[in-house]
């Protein structure tokens, strides 16, 4: 019984203990629920923290710059040049005729003209000169004087007759200006081809009808201009007794040729002359035929300077009486066809009097064309 007792009191001691332990406490609920919020918060952001990513705290993130290409720029084209204080300067401008490369026929006449401008301080006057430098000669003269003054800034064609060589190739002749000082200046060159007509080398070409035909001056529109005024129905050139300058004049009739010709060759025949006194003794001593439409002969026709771009020359009599053919003629017919005249003035380039006081004159009588042409 006492075991019995004992053994109870020792179970229910025991029960007590353990429902003490299970009993809320005297605190009070808020303060629990507050500490387990801010211990669940300091929890969280201790996670946050671990698992954010380090940060740089002053090094600056770098920019890679970016460049812009500029536009592109464009040269001016070159300006000549204002003068200088150099006395003797001279600025290249183009070539007039028979620019670098131009094919010419082997031994045909030719004019070359050059434009140079006056950019130095000082007046080319007629004492300055044009003199062959170096190169292929062309059988040019050795030296030529200006014509009148070229005061600083003005332009002026300076041209030089040439006869291309006889042997197909590459030429190229220097010249220089020379003051009357005797000192050289501004470099400038001639440089053609010199080639024989191309012949073909496949099919043949169908065959053309070549037609020749003789054109002859218009005694009524032909006649000579003195430097006085003075018009004469003669084609004479030279100077007379007075020491006037006489300049012929031819115009030949292109009314044989139709329209639509193309011109394949010409044969100059000027041998119908004859001869006063001693005319190739004026200026060099050639005679030389230039292109001039002067409709009806007047005194206005009269040139009275230096001429350039020569399309014939004879330098004696020899040459004069020869019927040759003239490769350079072909071009010059070629412009007239379609039109009714083919015009020309004849004269001895300055000083165009020897001043002897005798009448030097070529006189010329039915000068001929003969011209050989063919319709496409």
């Amino acid at each position: 019984m006492n075991k019995t007792i004992r053994l109870f009191s020792a179970l229910l001691a025991i029960c007590l203990l353990v429902t003490a332990c299970n009993l809320p406490s005297n605190a009070p609920k808020t303060q629990d629920l507050n500490a387990a919020s801010t211990a669940a918060a300091q929890t969280v952001q201790v996670q946050l923290t671990l698992m954010a990513p380090p940060t740089a705290a002053s090094t600056p993130i770098p920019t890679i710059p970016t460049t812009t290409a500029p536009p592109p720029t464009f040269a001016p084209p070159p300006v000549p040049p204002t003068p200088t204080s150099i006395c003797d300067a001279a600025y290249f401008v183009t070539d007039v005729t028979y620019p670098d490369g131009s094919i010419v026929a082997p031994g045909a006449a030719i004019t070359k003209t050059w434009r140079l401008k006056n950019v130095g301080t000082c007046s080319w006057t007629p004492s300055y000169t044009v003199v062959f430098s170096s190169g292929d000669s062309m059988n040019g003269p050795s030296a030529q004087a200006l014509e009148g003054n070229v005061n600083p800034g003005q332009t002026v064609d300076i041209s030089v007759d040439l006869t291309a060589p006889s042997t197909p190739g590459d030429y190229k002749g220097y010249w220089k200006l020379r003051n009357a000082a005797g000192v050289l200046f501004a470099q400038f060159y001639i440089q053609i081809k010199v080639q024989n007509p191309a012949t073909p080398t496949n099919t043949p070409p169908t065959p053309t009808t070549v037609t020749q035909v003789t054109l002859t001056s218009v005694s009524s529109e032909d006649g000579y201009v003195s430097s006085d005024g003075i018009v004469n129905p003669n084609p004479n050139v030279g100077d007379n007794s007075s020491n006037q300058t006489l300049e012929a004049f031819l115009s030949f009739d292109m009314t044989p040729i139709p329209a639509g010709a193309v011109i394949t060759k010409v044969v100059v025949d000027f041998s119908a002359y004859d001869i006063l006194g001693d005319p190739f003794t004026i200026s060099d001593g050639c005679l030389r035929a230039y292109v001039q439409d002067y409709g009806g002969l007047d005194s206005g026709d009269f040139f009275p300077g230096d001429p350039t771009n020569a399309i014939l020359r004879w330098c004696g009599t020899a040459e004069l009486s020869s019927v040759t053919e003239n490769a350079s003629m072909i071009s010059v017919v070629q412009s007239k066809v379609g039109s009714t005249r083919l015009q020309m003035r004849l004269q001895f380039r300055v000083p165009t009097t020897n001043g002897n006081g005798v009448e030097d004159v070529v006189r010329f009588g039915n000068v001929k064309l003969i011209v050989s042409y063919h319709l496409n």
